[in-house]
């Protein structure tokens, strides 16, 4: 919805249920809300039981997805932000972006540039010893599967300090440095 300059209500009118994750881009340490019609409700609860799920304290994750929904969901622009100018360098740097470069959200999908002497699981593990930046390979798209993505996602945890330490480890990766 705040990619989309939109109000959730008009984001999902035409749903009949609606799942929304609080961690991550929202900060909850965990937790996901579940919206629906009250049978659909019930079906769930009796899956997520049959399959185990379970919490003791639930008050307490309620109360802090509570809080992340009340103070943190405007602040998810910022996110979208960040990953657009993490995007931008990329692509400037040669990276492969999938739909021309275009990122919506906090998501940033990009492949190793074609003359890399690097692979994506030896960037990713170089960048999170290094760097302390982790970022995860191994995703495909359909129509791309001959293509390894990598994946980086902004959150409030990932401020303009930290795009910029990805960005200058990136670099200095891919250039040979540390070898």
């Amino acid at each position: 919805a705040i990619a989309l300059d939109t109000s959730p209500s008009e984001l999902c009118a035409g749903a009949d249920s609606i799942s929304i994750c609080l961690s991550k881009g929202l900060g909850a340490p965990l937790g996901s809300v579940l919206v629906g019609e009250s049978e659909f409700i019930r079906l769930a609860r009796r899956a997520r039981k049959r399959c185990g799920g379970g919490m003791r304290q639930a008050g307490v994750v309620a109360a802090m997805g509570l809080y992340a929904l009340q103070n943190n969901v405007q602040r998810l622009a910022e996110d979208h932000l960040r990953a657009k100018r993490l995007a931008h360098a990329l692509g400037a740097m040669g990276f492969i972006l999938p739909r021309d470069g275009q990122v919506d959200t906090n998501l940033v999908f990009f492949a190793l540039p074609k003359d890399a002497d690097i692979s994506v699981s030896e960037l990713c593990e170089r960048l999170d010893r290094e760097y302390g930046v982790k970022i995860g390979g191994g995703y495909s798209r359909p129509g791309d599967r001959n293509i390894n993505y990598i994946r980086a996602a902004t959150n409030m945890g990932v401020d303009d300090e930290g795009i910029e330490r990805t960005l200058e480890g990136i670099e200095w990766i891919l250039s040979g440095g540390g070898k």
